[in-house]
């Protein structure tokens, strides 16, 4: 296979699920824009149509405060978030899609799967996916202070918000609905 000579990189897509690690999606996204141009589509995707509204107005202000010096449209979709990414940016005609990922492995990559991974196996364009980094101030910490510092501050590894359990109660809610859709719809498809 060769590379084309040049990339035309028009619109690019990203979804934002207003945790850090989509933040860095975000901020990702808009630096390509801004070099090359292109119009920056954001995407949030809610479980349900009755949670559009809220959620259009919390990504209206998220865009506000965060996208300047582009053009770009907001948009909320109701669904599963990799289905819905990739549908947008099938009908938006979307050159490249940013995608924040959590780079989850083992069993919590099995247990909640990966938005990332299904939009990159599925995707009509190429998606280029940025990892969650903490951002510190600090240079290199000493791996005891590092194990201090991680005792003290915990977080949910799903949505990266300070929790005492690996897993936050609202992220767990969401998960146990998630799974149970999905295993309705298997059966919903199994009687047809």
């Amino acid at each position: 296979m060769t590379a084309p000579d040049a990339v035309a990189i028009r619109n690019i897509l990203v979804a934002t699920d207003f945790s850090p690690c989509s933040d860095q999606a975000v901020r990702a996204a808009l630096a390509l824009a801004r070099h090359f141009g292109a119009r920056l589509h954001l995407l949030h995707v809610v479980p349900r149509a009755a949670e559009r509204e809220a959620a259009l107005d919390r990504l209206g202000a998220f865009a506000e405060a965060h996208v300047e010096g582009v053009p770009f449209t907001a948009a909320v979709a109701a669904g599963r978030p990799a289905p819905e990414i990739v549908q947008h940016a099938e009908r938006e005609r979307v050159d490249l899609i940013v995608v924040g990922t959590h780079g989850r492995t083992g069993l919590a990559h099995v247990v909640m799967g990966s938005v990332a991974e299904a939009v990159v196996r599925t995707a009509p364009c190429q998606v280029l996916t940025i990892r969650l980094r903490e951002e510190t101030g600090e240079t290199e910490a000493q791996p005891d202070q590092a194990v201090a510092a991680a005792a003290v501050q915990r977080h949910c590894l799903v949505c990266a918000h300070p929790s005492d359990d690996r897993i936050c109660e609202a992220c767990t809610a969401r998960i146990r609905g998630e799974a149970l859709e999905r295993m309705l719809d298997d059966e919903k498809a199994g009687r047809r």
